[in-house]
């Protein structure tokens, strides 16, 4: 079955690049006779989200210029697994990826872009526009670039909390549960530090998971807890913001350098003045969704605020030993260049 399905997300990556999902749109001519410029934005999370209302944004400030044929597939629609949407834009594929700092790391090999969200760093989401001024963002571009995929924007997209079958309230609560969290470095050095077994599956895994018991929780941001309807098979919330979740919109190089200099100049303006506009959005609905959580939950589970200096205590060691393998100054030279 995983044979197929992976044979099926290939396929899908194909009609892409053969014009399936863009018909007729070799026909449209952008203003001034050149060719519009055909690109997907695909993301895992449901319509309702900051992410993927973000993404409807972008598509319809690109489409309005005359420049560009843009379209969303959200929810999963082409596949659940961002890693694979990441590599099919490498590859070709005319898309937009929202992946995150996390990801990108393991992919290709830039441990350094882990500090963006790593446990209790970031905690003010409005440094993320100015991320792409610094020297630091400029550096890991280089390197992404170099294997065929550009970083174009960080979006806000939530802090994110664990969400499981009984209640949390300290670190020691955590221990043995398996819960579902990120499997690259970050997430095993979470897991590692927090105690619990880390269980990697798609996002849409998570709900029939927990349903089925197979499952004790999962760590993830509100936009998505509230969307997925979690309250139904994890009716305990603990508030530990441990990461400052991401949105980091890539796309292939590939397609970047098939645009005009006019195309490629709107495209990347508009993905970072809409990201950055969702990210106060994200942020202003965040604390909506938690109450509506609670209020789901009563008389059956509750919404705990934790003691985060805890967990703060408890991931230490994450730096000290240096798991993620920082280079030398790193966070100090980060701070530095976002004025924090």
């Amino acid at each position: 079955m995983k044979i197929v399905k992976e044979a099926l997300v290939v396929t899908v990556g194909l009609l892409i690049v053969a014009g399936g999902l863009f018909t007729g749109c070799e026909k449209k001519q952008a203003a001034g006779g050149g060719k519009k410029v055909a690109v997907v934005f695909a993301g895992t999370e449901g319509a309702a989200t900051g992410q993927s209302r973000a993404m409807k944004e972008m598509a319809d400030t690109l489409n309005a210029s005359g420049l560009f044929d843009a379209q969303i597939q959200i929810a999963g629609a082409l596949s659940g697994d961002t890693d694979n949407l990441v590599k099919q834009a490498v590859d070709g594929v005319p898309l937009v990826v929202p992946s995150d700092p996390g990801r990108l790391a393991s992919q290709f090999g830039v441990s350094d872009l882990n500090i963006l969200m790593s446990p209790y760093v970031l905690t003010d989401y409005k440094v993320l526009e100015k991320l792409p001024s610094t020297a630091l963002y400029n550096e890991w571009q280089a390197k992404l670039e170099a294997q065929g995929i550009s970083f174009i924007a960080d979006m806000f997209n939530g802090f994110r909390n664990f969400y499981t079958t009984t209640k949390v309230e300290k670190v020691a609560d955590l221990r043995g549960l398996r819960i579902r969290g990120f499997g690259n470095d970050i997430g095993v050095a979470l897991a590692k530090y927090l105690g619990f077994a880390q269980t990697s599956m798609g996002a849409g895994d998570i709900y029939p998971a927990g349903q089925a018991k197979s499952l004790d929780g999962a760590e993830i941001q509100a936009a998505y807890g509230d969307s997925a309807a979690f309250y139904e098979v994890f009716p305990y919330l603990a508030i530990t913001r441990h990461y400052m979740l991401q949105s980091s919109f890539v796309a292939g190089t590939k397609l970047l350098n098939s645009m005009s200099a006019e195309q490629k100049a709107l495209f990347i303006k508009t993905i970072q003045e809409t990201a950055a506009k969702y990210s106060g959005v994200v942020a202003s609905e965040e604390q909506g969704l938690l109450d509506n959580y609670k209020a789901k939950v009563a008389g059956k589970g509750a919404v705990t605020e934790t003691n985060i200096a805890e967990f703060q205590a408890a991931v230490a060691p994450l730096y000290t030993n240096n798991d993620l393998k920082f280079s030398a100054g790193l966070k100090d030279n980060l701070f530095k260049q976002l004025g924090l």
